[in-house]
């Protein structure tokens, strides 16, 4: 069943404004009002036409609607006159857009947020309009976010963050530059204090951070629902069962905690983690709790094997979608690419405090200083885009679930490892 929006929660409109003179040209332009009298002091009127009626809806999540607003108010200043706006904000979260679209995609909003993984599924399911502008589109962002938007050289939709994944955050009242490069030094320092390092390893989005950067394989094959995997390989300098036996190691140790990633930030609060695995969304709250100990970083190595591993991790994008079938399918373009654009973009870093994608935002000193987005894009260069068929996730959680307590069956780690890659490659009936 479609899930049922919230009412529209903003809406605003432009009255007609009637250009002067005959010039003017372009979607919805009127033609000049009235020419002046001749020297014979005769008079013209010409025709009048009323602007063309231009009804848009966006889906965000809540939390953008402010700031999504004054984008839209500088847009119809910029376009007065050209069209009778009737532009309506709408409530839906960005997890769920592949969801509410494709569930009725005639009745879907004209532009929609999305997070990259689901552009697949849109462009599958013919939702998704190309960027008309693509060369301007592709030139003005960062290489990775014009991939992320992108499938067989065609960009599908306008990039506008590029923060969507997780590093480090850790308190520096405990745990020093140097600590914070091992997950060994972070759980050493963590329990001689009584305190944990937090990661919501349960969720398959964090266990890839483990296998990211081992020489082991996984992906989405080109049928675009099911997996290929060899986390269970026996092959190599890293096999599946040494990092399985890594993670029995330390979610065994006394300095680390699995849990979700909100009782992180509780945990942060009350002072019992000093250290956690988690994303921008929590930066306010992670600086509230620590102060002046807040910090942020790339995520450290761990041991795997007498090896110090990079931690991986999946980076991700959020970007603006124009519906297919969209009434109006010129100026949903143009307001897409309006409110992705560099100003923009600046504006909900400001507001927002979410990494823009467009390179000159992206590259100035203001961005740089902020530590939850220097943390995400310094471990973007250890990261790979989420392209994941859904039998991926419910292995994943199992797998977790046995090695958080202790693999009490004794299965062997080889048997265990196979039954994780056996979920992910599953073929699932949608």
């Amino acid at each position: 069943m479609k899930r049922k929006l919230l009412t529209a929660l903003l809406s605003v409109s432009l009255l007609p404004v009637m250009l002067a003179g005959c010039g003017n040209t372009g979607v919805g332009d009127t033609a000049g009002t009235e020419a002046a009298a001749g020297n014979m002091g005769q008079e013209d009127e010409s025709k009048q036409t009323e602007p063309e009626k231009v009804a848009l809806r966006i889906w965000v999540e809540e939390a953008n609607i402010e700031n999504l607003q004054k984008m839209i108010d500088s847009f119809e200043q910029k376009y007065a006159g050209q069209a009778d706006f009737d532009i309506t904000i709408e409530v839906s979260g960005d997890a769920d857009t592949r969801k509410n679209v494709l569930g009725d995609v005639h009745n879907a909003a004209d532009i929609f947020s999305m997070p990259d993984d689901q552009l697949y599924s849109l462009i599958a399911g013919g939702a998704l309009s190309p960027v008309v502008n693509q060369e301007e589109v592709k030139a003005a962002n960062l290489e990775d976010a014009v991939n992320a938007a992108s499938y067989n050289g065609t960009l599908y939709a306008y990039p506008y963050s590029a923060d969507n994944g997780y590093f480090l955050y850790y308190n520096k009242e405990y745990l020093s530059e140097a600590d914070v490069q091992t997950l060994d030094g972070i759980m050493a320092v963590a329990a001689e204090n009584g305190k944990k390092i937090s990661m919501e390893l349960t969720s398959g989005w964090y266990l890839y951070s483990f296998y990211g950067n081992t020489g082991l394989e996984f992906g989405i094959n080109d049928d675009g629902v099911t997996n290929y995997c060899t986390w269970n390989s026996s092959e190599g300098s890293i096999k599946g069962v040494d990092v399985a036996q890594a993670l029995l190691d330390i979610t065994a140790n006394p300095g680390f905690i699995a849990q979700p990633d909100s009782d992180f930030v509780e945990a942060a609060k009350s002072g019992d983690c000093i250290a956690g695995i988690s994303g921008v969304w929590n930066a306010v709250s992670i600086q509230e709790a620590w102060g002046s100990g807040y910090g942020a970083c790339k995520l450290p190595t761990y041991t795997c094997n007498g090896q110090q591993i990079q931690m991986s991790s999946f980076k991700g994008y959020k970007m603006f979608g124009v519906n297919t079938y969209s009434a109006h399918p010129e100026w949903a373009h143009k307001l897409a690419d309006w409110i992705t654009n560099e100003e923009n973009q600046t504006l909900r870093f400001e507001e927002r405090s979410q990494g823009p994608s467009n390179k000159n935002a992206a590259a100035s000193d203001a961005v740089g200083k902020v530590p939850a987005i220097a943390a995400v894009i310094d471990q973007s260069q250890y990261g790979t885009l989420q392209r994941v068929g859904n039998s991926y996730w419910d292995a994943c959680t199992n797998f977790v679930n046995t090695i958080i307590n202790g693999n009490p069956d004794n299965i062997q780690l080889q048997e265990l490892v196979d039954k994780l890659v056996e979920g992910i490659c599953a073929s699932v009936v949608q």
